[in-house]
């Protein structure tokens, strides 16, 4: 099988927008919120918005399932409040739920959480439950900054987190560390907003001795790691420094870093730097970068094209990075998986 971990439902209904739309405005108007209940997608719908996107590009670039969850950018936390939030993830996980229903072959659920700036993680639990045992979700997607750019919140270490991490080995789930949209005009989203979380996020399990604590936490740092690979010589040199155990033994039992990276220079010094063991398939496909590279005449995301050509790569690192990784880091996917393969 080849699962790609990094999916986004970045096609929705337009219906799905505008509800978005009413909900913020009646916020900021201190009006009562619309209910989730007035807003009616049908499947019909839903199966329209991934013909010809999602679903297609499985079909042709060779992917088995992805692991699916709300738009990033569209979780924005910055917005509203506590109630907002949990009102806006529990629809957008609905969403997500029905798509895996459809399609339970193609899809499986990742769940947005409901996170508030100022608001205590432990918030999020309620959610993260819901989704795990109810809809059999496999992980959920945790945003270091809910302030949208601002960092105003407590790093990753800090102790505020924790309850939120007793659930998550407790359901035996990792988090993708993903930033959602910036409000700080000093970063671009895309660009620069979704690489600073992901190097922050790093450094912070870095500096923190978190996974004393935690040792079967787990987490995914998207898009390449951000920074690290290009200056894992300074991180290992930093945590040298810091009389640390070298990055294996400190981090990388509990880091792991997926392959959305947008050419083939980029996924060769990925797989040369970062252990075979901590890289996972990926592409975001239709996500922040959906345009054709002109100089190869393919889609930038298309990243397996970019795996199958590193030359460095055994067929058994091949293995391990399509499919054998993702099933480790994600027990409760590759529970799912044998089950349907035994009543097959």
């Amino acid at each position: 099988m080849i699962i790609d971990c990094h999916g986004h439902y970045t096609t929705e209904p337009q219906s799905l927008h505008d509800f978005r739309k009413r909900q913020v405005e009646a916020f900021e108007r201190k009006a009562p919120l619309p209910s989730p209940a007035s807003l009616t997608i049908r499947d019909d719908e839903l199966r329209e918005t991934l013909e010809g996107a999602q679903l297609r590009l499985q079909r042709e670039r060779g992917t088995s399932l992805t692991i699916f969850s709300p738009r990033a950018m569209g979780m924005a936390h910055h917005i509203g409040d506590a109630g907002v939030s949990l009102a806006w993830s529990r629809l957008c996980n609905d969403i997500i739920h029905r798509i895996c229903t459809l399609y339970p072959n193609n899809f499986i659920g990742v769940c947005q959480l409901p996170q508030s700036p100022g608001v205590p993680p432990k918030n999020c639990i309620g959610e993260l439950e819901r989704c795990v045992k109810e809809f059999g979700f496999v992980g959920c997607n945790l945003n270091p900054d809910p302030s949208g750019g601002h960092w105003s919140g407590p790093p990753l270490n800090d102790r505020s987190w924790y309850p939120l991490y007793e659930k998550m080995v407790e359901l035996d789930v990792p988090a993708m560390i993903h930033v959602s949209a910036s409000c700080n005009p000093h970063f671009h989203t895309t660009g620069s907003h979704y690489i600073n979380g992901d190097t922050t996020a790093f450094m912070q399990f870095l500096t923190s001795g978190l996974f004393k604590d935690f040792p079967t936490l787990k987490f995914v740092i998207p898009h390449g790691g951000g920074a690290v690979p290009y200056h894992w010589g300074r991180y290992r040199g930093l945590a040298q420094d810091m009389k640390l155990p070298p990055l294996e033994e400190l981090l990388l039992n509990n880091v792991f870093f997926d392959t959305c990276v947008y050419h083939l220079p980029g996924i060769e010094l990925l797989s040369k730097v970062i252990p075979v063991d901590n890289i996972l398939f990926a592409s975001e496909m239709v996500g922040a970068v959906r345009g054709i590279d002109p100089r190869t005449g393919h889609y930038y995301d298309d990243t397996k094209r970019y795996i199958d050509q590193v030359s460095s790569l055994s067929e058994g690192d091949r293995h391990k990075i399509f499919e054998g990784n993702v099933r480790r880091v994600y027990p409760r996917l590759a529970t799912t998986l044998d089950a349907r393969q035994k009543g097959s």
